[in-house]
C-alpha cells in the first residue's frame, strides 16, 4: 500500500516499483509462482509451504509497512499499528 506503488509480472520474476530512485526485480525460485492482480497485489502460490512463507517474506522485507503512515508491502489482512507522531507537534503552530 502506497502511493506509486506496483508491480508487474515478467516470466518468472517481478519487477516493482517501491517509491526508489531505481525499479526492484525479485527472480523468484523454481516452484513458486506469482499472480499480479492489478497493480498492486502479488499472489504468491506453490508446493512446498515454507518456501512460498519466505518468498512473501522476502517479498515483504523489500518495503516493510513503516509505523507512521503505514506504506509499504503487507500481508493480506495483516494490520499495521500506527504510531502518532511528534506530541508537540499537533498543537504547534
Amino acid at each position: 500500500q502506497g502511493v506509486g506503488y506496483r508491480a508487474a509480472k515478467n516470466g518468472n520474476q517481478l519487477n516493482l516499483t517501491l517509491g526508489f530512485s531505481h525499479p526492484v526485480t525479485y527472480r523468484g525460485p523454481e516452484g513458486v509462482n506469482f499472480t499480479v492482480e492489478g497493480t498492486n497485489r502479488i499472489h504468491v502460490d506453490g508446493i512446498d509451504k515454507q518456501q512460498v512463507g519466505q518468498v512473501a517474506a522476502e517479498i515483504r522485507s523489500l518495503r516493510p509497512p513503516e509505523p507512521y503512515k503505514g506504506k509499504g508491502i503487507r500481508y493480506a489482512g495483516e494490520a499495521v499499528r500506527k504510531k502518532l507522531g511528534k506530541a508537540g507537534k499537533a498543537g504547534a503552530k
